[in-house]
């Protein structure tokens, strides 16, 4: 008998959905999508907002799912921090996660070595108030960090450097990083501890690298398995670096099914490599 091809997510990961995805059907109905999500497979979400509802009532609809939400995207911004921490303690969470935290005029574009370095900073800030709340920050890029700034570096060389290793972690979005012409893979070789989350998602392939979020340039996305992005080699190098938390993220608009089939074809093409 041919032995059985190693699989490159072990079959005792648990997979996970940024909620994200789903954001339209969670609106109208979240018990209902909670459900079904559980049903196709996953075991775990990563929440973005709660769907208009508070993060105690959002929890219950979670346990009624059989769902548990390890990670929380939030707000983090300049402001006081402390209700946002209760919310994420509310749901189970124990990373709390942010975007960028460039001035917003410059939405990522323009940015220089001095405002990375300050937003270096502020993550630090924001990862020292988590862990006194018992949590652990976890900074999400886009594409733009990658874009090469005076001097050779790109704005994520900033934040991997100049944050405290000890107060902020990285989740790496993986379709992002690799639209923007970087492999996951040598960012986990060269940054031994910093991954501890990723993001799984596909684009259509781009002629080259895009550092931009604006809507007429940004790339297409699309199901897992459907782009451009192979995921055999960045699981098993994450593997290798000790990364375990894995959420799904699909950019809308959805061409060619719904949401929920989307996330169906997702859960599937993961779970198979």
């Amino acid at each position: 008998m041919a032995a059985r091809p190693m699989r490159s997510l072990s079959a005792s990961v648990p997979i996970g959905l940024q909620l994200y995805t789903v954001g339209d059907e969670l609106q109208k109905d979240v018990t209902g999508t909670l459900k079904k999500l559980r049903a196709i497979g996953y075991a775990r979400v990563e929440s973005a907002g709660f769907a208009g509802l508070g993060a105690r009532e959002f929890r219950v609809r979670l346990d009624q799912a059989g769902l548990t939400c390890p990670s929380a995207h939030m707000p983090l911004g300049d402001g006081e921090l402390g209700h946002l921490f209760d919310d994420a303690h509310a749901v189970g969470a124990h990373y709390v996660v942010s975007s960028a935290q460039l001035p917003k005029r410059l939405d990522g574009q323009g940015a220089t070595v001095e405002d990375y370095a300050m937003m270096a900073e502020r993550l630090n800030e924001i990862g020292r108030q988590a862990k006194k709340a018992g949590l652990q920050y976890a900074y999400h890029n886009h594409n733009f960090e990658f874009k090469k700034l005076q001097g050779g570096q790109s704005g994520y060389d900033i934040l991997l450097t100049k944050t405290n290793p000890e107060a902020v972690a990285f989740e790496l979005d993986c379709g992002w990083a690799v639209s923007a012409g970087v492999s996951p893979a040598d960012l986990f070789v060269r940054n031994p501890g910093r991954f501890r989350m990723l993001h799984v998602k596909d684009f259509v392939a781009t002629p080259e690298p895009i550092f931009s979020l604006a809507k007429d340039q940004r790339p297409q996305g699309t199901e897992l398995g459907r782009g451009h992005i192979d995921y055999k080699p960045i699981l098993a190098a994450a593997a290798k670096a000790g990364i375990k938390d894995y959420y799904i993220e699909q950019e809308p608009p959805f061409i060619s099914m719904t949401a929920m089939e989307a996330v169906g074809v997702d859960y599937r093409y993961l779970r198979a490599i």
